[in-house]
């Protein structure tokens, strides 16, 4: 089956369908391959881009509800270990990786204290045991020695170290490339997914859309309409209230923290079951998160970080480290809002992850809350709720069982990696898994270009940069990327440094002028 192309702007999109979903962040791309997997007709739309909002700026970890348990909202913990379970095993392994995560016992944390992390791992495990996740996935927990400390997490701070509580989570290779893997799993199955089309108006069974690319517009009846807009859904829906919660994480280099491959909890003075975390990724680099600020006043297309909560994290991290972490180690940062429903509580930090499904006066279904790792469920009650309001005729939701594009075991995915020919090659199945050759397939085929020079580095001589040319021609020819910032921002993640985004420009222009508007 050849696969489709997600479209930037209007052109082709249908004008009467069953569901219309508003948003493509990791929720509006769920609900939209919700929808279509049970066999609906389906528009999806988005006025920027894939992942342009939150979703992209996440911890990279699916969390397995640790945090939400130790708050006693044991619900959504096991909810969350169920999703985690899911994306792991089934959905997204090619996608997700298994990532120890270790809270040292440090001269600051008491007997007590150790004594509680060691019980909360404890209780998580007993979350991944009861939402049926395999010990060959999450080992179990476990305490370590100061010296078996030392060895996993060199750059720790010793002095009267007296070891470390050891445990597992899962972790995201990238969290915009989720997204874009959900959205394209959506679209093959025949989901019309748009980027670049701003829903102005939305009611029940009525969208009408503006082309952000050629200023046109367009009129789309549909049976439901569901808006997983985030942050902005008080924009379509006047009753839906919101208070957003900035979490911002900073970007280091691999030599900020020589020899940390785990996940290390930096307990904050003064707070009891809050960290910050320091986050190896899978290209070497760390991200340092997060905080949770209140926001008020009028949302932002991109939040940013502010030096407040940049010198808060720097703060916190170097207490645990030998080595102080400081501001010129700081070669990127990010912030994202999370859209969470106002209570009337007075901080951020309590407000409920838990997600709400809300049907406005107008009918529009907004879905809200919630958080990466549960975006399936999230869509699947969305979608559940559109299906009754409109009376379609469909089954259950069947997405638990629906491996996305590219998925495959990951033993066989590691094995593909320790054969490849090339740094290029091996992570292009690190990031699209099985699809790995359709994206050099396509790229040779659009482009004619030798399979050398797209499996090579997009900015030679500037090595903390891995992304190759083929992954920016698939993201345009088959992932909707309209301009530098889809491919850089989004598609890859160069543009979460500064100084490696400048350097990759001249190749995203050169993809775009390559390809660009032939492919749409």
């Amino acid at each position: 089956m050849t696969p489709r192309r997600i479209t930037p702007g209007l052109a082709g999109a249908p004008t009467d369908v069953d569901l219309v979903v508003i948003g493509l962040g990791v929720t509006g791309a769920g609900v939209t391959l919700d929808a279509v997997s049970r066999g609906l007709t389906v528009l999806a739309v988005d006025a920027h881009d894939l992942a342009f909002g939150t979703s992209r700026f996440s911890s990279k970890l699916v969390h397995g509800g640790l945090r939400y348990l130790a708050s006693g909202r044991v619900g959504i913990a096991h909810e969350s270990a169920v999703e985690r379970g899911i994306l792991m095993e089934t959905t997204a392994p090619h996608l997700t990786r298994p990532v120890p995560t270790l809270v040292p016992l440090a001269p600051g944390v008491s007997r007590t204290s150790s004594a509680m992390t060691r019980a909360a791992f404890l209780a998580g495990d007993l979350l991944r045991l009861t939402a049926g996740t395999s010990t060959d996935i999450l080992p179990r927990p476990r305490r370590l020695t100061a010296a078996e400390t030392r060895r996993l997490a060199p750059p720790l701070r010793t002095d009267g170290l007296r070891g470390a509580v050891l445990g597992w989570d899962g972790q995201l290779e990238d969290d915009a490339r989720l997204v874009t893997t959900i959205a394209r799993t959506a679209a093959d199955r025949g989901a019309a997914v748009h980027t670049h089309a701003r829903a102005v108006t939305a009611t029940g069974t009525a969208v009408a859309l503006r082309d952000e690319l050629t200023g046109g517009t367009l009129d789309v009846r549909a049976r439901a309409v569901v808006s997983a807009a985030g942050v902005w859904a008080g924009d379509l829906v006047d009753e839906v209230r919101l208070r957003p919660s900035r979490g911002t994480h900073l970007v280091l280099r691999e030599d900020a923290l020589p020899g940390l491959d785990v996940v290390v909890y930096a307990p904050i003075p003064g707070e009891r079951n809050r960290y910050v975390l320091v986050l190896p990724q899978p290209d070497g680099q760390f991200y340092v998160g997060l905080t949770d600020e209140p926001v008020d006043g009028p949302v932002p297309d991109v939040a940013e970080p502010t030096e407040v909560e940049i010198g808060f994290l720097l703060d916190v991290v170097s207490a645990s480290f030998s080595r102080p972490i400081t501001r010129t180690d700081v070669v990127g940062a990010f912030a994202g809002l999370r859209p969470l429903l106002d209570t009337g509580d007075d901080s951020t930090a309590d407000l409920s992850r838990k997600h709400a499904v809300l049907t406005g006066r107008s009918g529009v279904i907004t879905i809200v809350g919630g958080k990466l790792t549960t975006y399936r469920r999230m869509a699947e009650d969305a979608v559940d709720v559109a299906v009754a309001r409109a009376g379609l005729d469909v089954g259950p939701s069947i997405t638990a069982t629906l491996p996305l594009s590219g998925a495959a075991p990951r033993e066989e995915l590691a094995d593909t990696v320790a054969r490849a020919a090339s740094p290029g090659e091996a992570r292009l199945v690190r990031r699209y898994g099985a699809d790995a050759g359709l994206v050099l397939d396509a790229a040779r085929e659009w482009t004619g270009l030798p399979d050398a020079e797209l499996l090579a580095p997009i900015a030679p001589g500037h090595p903390a940069i891995s992304t190759v040319l083929a992954e920016l021609v698939f993201g345009v020819t088959h992932e909707g990327a309209a301009d530098v910032a889809d491919l850089l921002d989004r598609r890859t993640r160069v543009g979460l440094v500064p100084a490696d985004r400048a350097v990759a420009v001249a190749a995203a222009e050169r993809v775009l002028g390559l390809v660009g508007r032939a492919a749409w």
